[in-house]
This record gives structure tokens, sequence and C-alpha cells, in this order.
């Protein structure tokens, strides 16, 4: 059973193009199935001798755990998944997991900004950036040492002065968009057409779609590009480095000319909420939320959103009708006299 799990997860990779990601949680969640078939010093039980009970046994012993519902209907999607692969393979008859049902998972609303809360957020942004210099760009040391040395300034110091270009860059493209964060990440110059302003997204299952953008995204976009010559420029200079060559295709790259990472897009997203002063819980997939639900609201048509989305199903995109309604229904509160 281990071998055949084995090549179900290289079969995810060549052949599916799952994510990294995916795959390593569905490998996470195999092995755990195995261990809790076979206790130490047992060998799992041949993949025939798996029946639709052990699989909810599994089930019940995840539940009395505590795990949260949608962490077990993860892991018996992983379950379904491979014993699909096997009956695919011949090495067995039916899916044993196939009638196990999935634990019925509270439908959630995705809390969203409004058009007005989205572009002060990011006019703030705009007016905070620094001009351009023609000086070096500052390494993380150097932005330390300057932050230290004037702590009496309580705006943004050079370094972060210099990086905003970048972040402002990245979460104009983030919102015209409405790109998954590993979408943004995963960029290359070639995928930007910048005379027409479209993307080439590559999106869950490696799957493309082009996508277009706007005005404000482009003047960000334009206002990033010399900060970025500066970055290669630097590491040219610096001969590599410890941390490896740097990546020349990437649209959006860190301070040693790396390609910038899905976490550091996440700390830059609350760091700008906590400089811009709003009482907001956003993180970058809020910013997706917000393009779906701004484009419903103002009557793009349901399927060319989950085209833009790069959504498989319609009912994933459905979820933002809720929210676009639930917005009407907070304005219709605040602004009817007999609401």
């Amino acid at each position: 059973m281990k071998q055949s799990a084995e090549k179900f997860l290289q079969y995810m990779s060549s052949v599916k193009n799952s994510s990294p990601h995916t795959i390593l949680n569905y490998g996470k969640d195999i092995r755990q199935f195995l261990e809790y078939l076979s206790p130490p010093g047992e060998r799992p039980p041949p993949l025939t001798d798996i029946t639709h009970n052990l699989i909810r046994e599994f089930v019940g012993h995840l539940h009395d755990q505590g795990l949260e519902k949608s962490s077990i209907a993860r892991k018996l999607a992983a379950l379904r998944s491979f014993f699909k692969y096997c009956v695919r393979e011949g090495l067995l008859k039916e899916n044993p997991a196939r009638l196990v049902p999935t634990p019925k998972l509270p439908k959630r609303i995705p809390s969203v900004l409004s058009a007005e809360e989205m572009n002060n957020f990011l006019n703030q942004l705009a007016a905070m950036e620094a001009p351009a210099s023609g000086g070096p760009v500052p390494t993380r040391k150097r932005g330390r040492a300057l932050a230290l040395a004037q702590p009496e300034e309580p705006t943004i110091v050079q370094e972060d002065g210099l990086f905003l270009r970048r972040d402002r860059a990245l979460l104009e493209l983030l919102y015209a968009a409405g790109l998954r964060v590993s979408e943004l990440t995963g960029l290359n110059l070639s995928d930007i057409d910048q005379k027409e302003r479209m993307l080439r997204v590559r999106g869950k299952g490696n799957k493309e779609r082009i996508v277009p953008y706007g005005s404000k995204a482009q003047d960000a976009l334009d206002t990033y590009w010399p900060l970025r010559a500066e970055l290669l420029l630097q590491k040219a200079a610096a001969r590599g480095g410890r941390r490896g060559p740097p990546h020349l295709q990437a649209v959006f790259l860190n301070y040693a000319g790396r390609r910038l990472t899905q976490r550091s897009v996440g700390r830059l997203v609350k760091k700008y909420v906590r400089l811009v002063n709003i009482n907001l819980d956003l993180h970058p997939h809020s910013l997706r939320h917000a393009f779906a639900t701004h484009l419903l609201a103002d009557g793009a048509d349901l399927r060319a959103i989950q085209e833009l989305l790069g959504h498989q199903s319609l009912s994933t995109t459905q979820k933002y009708t809720h929210a676009s309604i639930r917005q009407l229904m907070e304005i219709y509160d605040k602004s009817h006299p007999h609401a």
C-alpha cells in the first residue's frame, strides 16, 4: 500500500500538475491513514482489505480527536482520490471511500471590503509613495541601521519608501486582476503584455488563463520597474551571495534579487494595514474577494467572473453573490428610513 501511495503522489505531480502544497498535504493525509491502520510494529493491510467501514472508523477517530470538519473533509478527499487512482490502475475493483459521506461544512461567506474602503486603502499607499531616488537600494541590514538611526521619524524609513513602489504594484495587481498569491509570485516578465494590459496566469493544476488589469496597476508597475532593475544590478555587483543567483525572469523580487515568496506577500499586507491605520482584517486573498464582489455589484456576468478567477466550478464563484447581497442589505439598513 505504501508503494501505491508513492506512485499516486508521483502521478499527482507529473500527470495532474497538482500544486506542491496539495501533494504535500495529500501525502500527509494518506500516511496518517496508514498509521491508523498499522500500529507500531505491524505492517499495513493490503489494498484489497480496505473497506468503507475501515474508512468510516478512521473518520470517527479524527472526529474524536477534535479535528475541524474542514480538515476531516480534506483527508477524506485525499483518500477518495488515492483509491480512485488505484481503481484506474487495476489495483482495486471499486473505490471503498466512495460510500463514506463527507462531513457537512458550514457555508462561509467571505468578508469583503467595500469599493470605497478598497480605493481608500490603495490611494493612501499611492500618497505615501516616496519619489524615486538615484541611490542604491538599501540591503536589509542597511534598512535596519537607518531605522535605528532615525527613531524620531514616524513615517516610512528609506528602505520602506523604496520597496513601497514594489509593494504598491503587487497590491494593485492583486486587486486589479483578482490573482491568488501563488499566481502573483509566480509571474514572469514574459507573462505581462503591458501594451494590452493583459496577464498570462498559471493557476491551480498549472492551468493557464488570460486576465486583464487596469491603468492604476500599470502606473504602479511603471514606477516599480526602475527599482527592480536596481535590485538586479545590486545583486550582480555582490556576485551571487549565499542566497543563490538572482531570479532574472521573476516580476516581483525581494531585496536579494530573488523571487518574492507567498509568505512575504502576506506579511506585506498586514504591514500596510498597520501603516495606513485602518481597522480592517485584511489578507492577500481579501483583494481577490473584493475583485469578484465589486465586479458582480457593477453588473458583471457570473460566468465571466468564473473565467477571470480561474474557478473550475461555478458553485465556487457563487459564494460572491451572497457577499454582494449582504453588502446591499447593509446599505439598505443604514440608508432606508423604515429599515
